[in-house]
C-alpha cells in the first residue's frame, strides 16, 4: 500500500505531523497503501527507454538476467519468468518520480479540502451504497466499518477512478536497476512474481503507481501477499476488479493493524483553558476518564467515546482543531503513516456515515513551511541546542520535541507546530 511516502509513497509516506509534502503521483511507500488524495500521474503512458540510450539499455537486461536468477531461486517457474521480463521496459519516468523532491508543502487544512471535498463526499456516499452488500459483508467478518473502508478506497484512488495505469513488474525492475532503493524494490519485485504466478491477475492488469502500489486500494506487492483476500470465491484475490476483494482485503489489513472493532476512531474535543498544549503528544496516552478529569470535552456536548488509551492530537499546532484518538486511528497510519492521511480518512467516513465535518476553525492565515525553510528550522534548533536531529526539511517527531523544548525555553505555547514567526525568531541573533 501506499506508500515509498516518498521513498516511493505509502512505505515511504514520510511521516510529516503538520504539513504534508505535495506529491505528485506519488504512490507507495514499502508499508502499505499509499498516496495523497488525486495526485497521481494516471492517464500518460509510461514512457520506454529511448532508442539512443544503448548502454543503459544493456545493463538494464543485463539486470533483468540476474533478477531472473534470483527469481528462480526464490522458487519463481519459467513461465511466469517469460511472462514478466520478456518484453520488459526500462520506465524513466519512475526514476524521475522517485527522485524529485517537492520543494513546497501543505497544510493539513488544504490537504483535508481536496481529501475530504464536497465532491467526494457526495461520490463517496453514492458509492457505499453501490458496494453495501460487499462492505458489509467485510464489515462483518473483519470488525471494521464499511465507511471506513469506502474511505480509504475514496482517498486512495477516488473510488478507482485514479489507481494508476503503471505496470507494476516494470515500474519495480526499473527502480532495482536504478538501485537508490535496490533492496527493497527486488523484493516486492519478488512479491510481484509471485502473485503472478499465484495466478490472482494477469500481467496486463497488474497496474498501478509508479512505486508499485497497486489496485483499488493501492497495495505494494508483500502486502498483497499477506493480507489480500479472495472473497467471491473465484480462486483469485483481485483487488483490481473486484469490490468483493478490495473491500475484504482493506477491511483486513486494517484488523490486522489493530482495528478494534465497536470502537470509534476518535473524536473531535475542546480543550480547557488551561490545558498544557504540550501534552498534546501522540506518545501520552490515557483513558478517555482521564482526559475527560482534566476537562477535556467533545466539541458537540455528546459524552466522549469510551477509549482506554487515547491521545490528543493537535493537526494545526495550538490554534487548531482538537481531535482525541484512538487505536483504531493508529491503525488507519499503520496503512499510510501520515496524520493528515489518516485523519482524512476518519473524516471522510464520518461524513459517509452522515456525521459532521469539523467543527473548529482551521488557522488558515498560517503558511506551510517549504522544505527550505524546514530544513532551515533543523538547523537552528540544534545549533540553539535543541536536538532536532539530522537536518532534512522533513517535519518528524525529532524536530518536533526540539520545537516543543525550545517554545518551553522562551515562554510560548508548546504545541510543536513550525511557523515562518517561530523560524524568524531562531534565526535571529
Amino acid at each position: 500500500m501506499r506508500k515509498p511516502t516518498c521513498p516511493p509513497c505509502r512505505p515511504w509516506l514520510v511521516f510529516t505531523t503538520w504539513a504534508v509534502v505535495a506529491l505528485a503521483g506519488c504512490a507507495a511507500a514499502p508499508s502499505t497503501a499509499p498516496q495523497a488524495p488525486a495526485e497521481s500521474s494516471v492517464g500518460t503512458p509510461p514512457t520506454p527507454i529511448q532508442a539512443d540510450d544503448t548502454a543503459l539499455q544493456q545493463d538494464f537486461s543485463r539486470w533483468i538476467l540476474s533478477m531472473r536468477d534470483t527469481a528462480r531461486t526464490a522458487g519463481i517457474d519459467e513461465a511466469t519468468l517469460a511472462v514478466a521480463f520478456d518484453g520488459i521496459r526500462y520506465l524513466p519516468r519512475v526514476v524521475e518520480s522517485d527522485r524529485s523532491q517537492p520543494e513546497f508543502t501543505r497544510t493539513v487544512w488544504d490537504y483535508l479540502d481536496r481529501a475530504v471535498s464536497p465532491q467526494r463526499i457526495a461520490l463517496g456516499q453514492d458509492k457505499l451504497q453501490q458496494v453495501r452488500p460487499e462492505a458489509d459483508a467485510a464489515a462483518a467478518r473483519y470488525g471494521v466499518p464499511a465507511a471506513i473502508v469506502v474511505a480509504i478506497w475514496g482517498v486512495e484512488s477516488n473510488y478507482g477512478g485514479n489507481f494508476g495505469d503503471i505496470p507494476t513488474i516494470d515500474a519495480l525492475a526499473t527502480l532495482g536497476f536504478e538501485g537508490r532503493r535496490q533492496t527493497w524494490a527486488r523484493d516486492q519485485l519478488l512479491a510481484a512474481l509471485k502473485i503472478l504466478q499465484n495466478g490472482d491477475i494477469d500481467r496486463a492488469h497488474m497496474i498501478g503507481s509508479w512505486a508499485g502500489a497497486m489496485g483499488q486500494t493501492q497495495f505494494l506487492p508483500s502486502v498483497f501477499l499477506n493480507t489480500a483476500v479472495d472473497a467471491d470465491g473465484d480462486g483469485r484475490r483481485d483487488i483490481w476488479g473486484s469490490m468483493a476483494d478490495v473491500t475484504a482485503s482493506t477491511a483486513n489489513f486494517l484488523a490486522r493493524a489493530g482495528w478494534q472493532a465497536q470502537q470509534p476512531w476518535g473524536a473531535e474535543v475542546r480543550l480547557p483553558p488551561a490545558f498544557d498544549i504540550g501534552r498534546a503528544d501522540a506518545a501520552l496516552r490515557q483513558s478517555t476518564a482521564q482526559w475527560a478529569a482534566e476537562g477535556v470535552q467533545s466539541v458537540d456536548g455528546a459524552p466522549l467515546p469510551e477509549l482506554a488509551d487515547a491521545a490528543i492530537l493537535l493537526p494545526a499546532g495550538a490554534r487548531g482543531p482538537a481531535f482525541l484518538i484512538g487505536p483504531n486511528f493508529r491503525a488507519i497510519l499503520r496503512y499510510n503513516n501520515s496524520t493528515s492521511y489518516a485523519l482524512a480518512v476518519a473524516l471522510l467516513a464520518q461524513r459517509l456515515a452522515g456525521g459532521p465535518g469539523v467543527q473548529a476553525p482551521w488557522p488558515r492565515d498560517l503558511a506551510a513551511l517549504t522544505r527550505s525553510q524546514l530544513l532551515a528550522l533543523q538547523t537552528a534548533l540544534n545549533e540553539r541546542g535543541f536536538d532536532s536531529g539530522t537536518p532534512d526539511g522533513v517535519m518528524g517527531p525529532a524536530t518536533r520535541q526540539g520545537l516543543l523544548r525550545y517554545q518551553r525555553s522562551v515562554g510560548l505555547p508548546a504545541d510543536g507546530y513550525p511557523t515562518v514567526e517561530l523560524l524568524e525568531r531562531l534565526l535571529e541573533r
